[in-house]
């Protein structure tokens, strides 16, 4: 097991450096300021969640006055997308000590400010709260079809893996990064996030075990089983334009599971094949690892995550670890991230970070 998972995540390593421009950029760090007014992407008007709002909080005396926040940028490769933006958040400690970090990354069309309810929430009650803008989202993203405009991109010239797999580039680097500073504890780094941001903690994860807690909420699911059932269609329609595009690239007069298994190879190769939830997902045990998701959401459908659920249990069973796992549907939920799922991975880092 341990040499098939080596080889596994070997194997996704190859993948994504086979990518990057520019293997011999050291990691560096850049000073950044605050953002007055992040780019959203999104369609529908971005209004105050209420389910991050409810994350649980230590009342702090004079909060505000204690809270330290960082903006700053990591150079993770050449290129204007190897500057990632970082917004940390931690409480002014008089006697420093190290202390454990939690990564927040942020759903499609977001920006890492979205996540500043959960950021404050964690750094209260003593965590190092650490968020970035994920490719082509915030502050690296110039208008409102930065994003699509880039998975275009990646489909057309297939030089370039913007969905999902870029960003966890950025956070093995980010992983780099935080391990070396005086503040924090590096055995105790978690990391969670919504929707997209669940995939990218999902995939991070899998690749880098420095990442010891895990809480990816509404983001994994299984890709290949959608396109055998013909149950993709909620995932594709929430990136239409990129596979309307490659639809009319393959003379198809609608979008099909060939036109979308296509995009999936070009565009994020194995995500729909060998590094799919049913072979990865397994591979973050024995770390403690929370799958939350909605019982009737059609982007991650639970009929499809059957597999990875059952494979992942027996490899923390056969660590001994079976505690350390946990799959949880909120029946009646949508693709929505909710209050319970919020406290059940506040909880979670608690018990486990």
């Amino acid at each position: 097991m341990a040499s098939s998972a080596e080889d596994l995540r070997s194997e996704y390593l190859q993948v994504l450096l086979s990518r990057r421009r520019n293997l011999q950029v050291p990691l560096s760090v850049e000073q950044g300021s605050p953002v007055k007014e992040p780019m959203y992407q999104g369609d529908e008007p971005l209004v105050p969640s209420k389910a991050m709002e409810s994350c649980p909080r230590k009342e702090v005396e004079n909060f505000k006055e204690k809270l330290v926040e960082e903006n700053f940028y990591l150079v993770t490769e050449s290129g204007e997308q190897g500057r990632v933006p970082v917004l940390l958040l931690r409480l002014k400690d008089t006697a420093p000590k190290r202390k454990p970090v939690i990564v927040l990354l942020h759903r499609s069309y977001a920006f890492k400010e979205w996540l500043r309810p959960l950021l404050e929430a964690y750094a209260s009650r003593g965590y190092i709260s650490v968020a970035i803008d994920s490719r082509y989202h915030g502050e690296r993203a110039r208008n409102k079809t930065t994003y699509i405009d880039a998975l275009k991109l990646s489909w057309r010239n297939g030089d370039t893996m913007h969905f999902i797999f870029d960003t966890v580039w950025d956070l093995i680097k980010l992983g780099d990064y935080l391990r070396a500073r005086e503040d924090v504890d590096p055995s105790r780094i978690g990391i969670t996030g919504e929707s997209l941001g669940g995939m990218h903690a999902w995939f991070a994860a899998f690749v880098d075990t420095r990442y010891s807690v895990v809480v990816p909420i509404i983001g994994v699911q299984g890709f290949r089983w959608a396109i055998d059932n013909n149950i993709w269609q909620a995932r594709v329609n929430s990136i239409k334009p990129l596979f309307e595009e490659a639809r009319i690239d393959l003379g198809k007069s609608e979008i099909d599971a060939e036109v979308v298994e296509k995009v999936w190879d070009k565009i994020a190769p194995g995500m729909a094949s060998q590094f799919d939830a049913p072979y990865s997902v397994p591979l973050i045990a024995p770390r403690p690892l929370l799958l939350l998701n909605g019982a009737k959401d059609h982007r991650c459908p639970t009929p499809g995550l059957q597999e990875a659920v059952s494979r992942a249990a027996n490899a923390y069973e056969e660590a001994g670890s079976a505690e350390k796992f946990m799959f949880v549907a909120e029946p009646g939920v949508f693709h929505r991230m909710t209050a319970n799922m919020v406290k059940q991975a506040s909880d979670w880092f608690d018990r486990f970070l």
